[in-house]
């Protein structure tokens, strides 16, 4: 076994589709991802806040946006129009996958029959119990970086810990 490379770095992105602050955040993982490519696994990790009402369901919705191949892509979209998450609800949801070339129908149906809210809803117990309180919230090795309070140095502080765990 100790021929095998290490594998990629994993940074779980505890994200919460109608929270300005994570779209803040966009541009920062754009940057790791630019700079790490496949050295860096961006993983998404969901914390709807209860006063974000379509916030539960956008999570959902992002996971059917995942088993259709098109997870951050659908995340970038929904939190680029965050205000119109904010109006519309669960229509918007179902129309921006569409726009992206996905089976909106399918999404539809996934927020009807519910299919994706155990993800949901395992990924908010362990952030509680790792003492995530709001988003965007990075993991990275052993240190949880909360980027709720602010996001200044948060980038930098993402990129040394990820060189030190790649130089191993």
């Amino acid at each position: 076994m100790s021929d095998s490379s290490p594998g990629p770095v994993v940074l779980d992105v505890w994200c919460e589709l109608q929270c300005p602050d994570c779209r803040t955040a966009l541009s920062d993982l754009r940057a790791l991802r630019a700079r790490y490519g496949d050295g860096l696994e961006l993983r998404l990790r969901h914390f709807p806040l209860e006063k974000h009402k379509h916030a539960f369901a956008a999570a959902q919705a992002a996971e059917e946006a995942v088993e259709q191949g098109k997870g951050w892509e659908y995340v970038e979209a929904v939190l680029a129009r965050v205000e119109e998450l904010d109006r519309e609800g669960e229509p918007f949801l179902v129309r921006i996958a569409g726009e992206l070339g996905l089976d909106a129908d399918e999404f539809d149906t996934a927020l009807v029959d519910g299919r994706h809210i155990l993800i949901v809803d395992a990924d908010q117990a362990e952030g509680k119990a790792i003492g995530v309180t709001g988003t965007p919230t990075y993991v990275i090795g052993d240190e949880r970086l909360d980027g709720g309070k602010s996001q200044e140095g948060l980038r930098e502080r993402i990129e040394e810990i990820a060189d030190r765990l790649l130089a191993g």
